[in-house]
C-alpha cells in the first residue's frame, strides 16, 4: 500500500516537474522575459526576476497541491493573484503575437496607419470589462 502511494506520489510530481519545465522553457524560448527586461529597462535585475520566476512557479505548483489558508482576507490575495495571472497571460499572448508577426498582417487586413496601440488597449479593456461583470455576476 504505501509503496504505491509513495511511487504514485513520485510520478505525480516528476510529471509536473518535467511540464513546469516545459512551460517555462517555452516561455523563455519565445522571448517573453528577454523581451519585458528589454522592455522595462531593467536588465540590472535579471538574478532577481530568475528568483521570482523560480518562486513563483514553486509557489503555484504547491499551491495547487495543498489547501493554502492566508492569515489575510482571500479577496485581498485572489485580486492581487487575479490581476498578476491577468499581467503575464497579457505579455505571454503579445508576445507570441509578435513571434508569429501577426500584428503587422492584423494592420495590413485592416488598414490601419496609426492607433495599433489603441486597438490592443481597447481589445485588453473589453477584455478586462467582461471578465468584472461574469464574476462580480456570480457566473464563475
Amino acid at each position: 500500500m504505501y509503496l504505491k502511494m509513495w511511487l504514485l506520489t513520485f510520478a505525480g510530481l516528476g510529471a509536473g516537474v518535467v511540464i513546469a519545465a516545459g512551460i517555462f522553457a517555452f516561455l523563455a524560448i519565445i522571448g517573453v522575459f528577454p523581451r519585458l527586461i528589454g522592455v522595462t529597462h531593467t536588465v540590472e535585475h535579471v538574478k532577481l526576476y530568475e528568483t521570482l520566476l523560480i518562486l513563483g512557479g514553486t509557489w503555484g505548483n504547491l499551491a495547487d497541491l495543498y489547501s493554502v489558508a492566508f492569515p489575510f482576507p482571500g479577496n485581498v490575495v485572489l485580486t492581487v493573484c487575479g490581476i498578476s495571472i491577468g499581467i503575464f497571460v497579457g505579455c505571454l499572448v503579445m508576445a507570441l503575437a509578435e513571434t508569429l508577426k501577426a500584428l503587422p498582417v492584423l494592420n495590413r487586413r485592416i488598414r490601419l496607419a496609426v492607433g495599433l496601440q489603441y486597438v490592443i488597449l481597447a481589445v485588453a479593456a473589453g477584455k478586462a470589462f467582461g471578465a468584472a461583470i461574469y464574476f462580480l455576476r456570480g457566473f464563475g
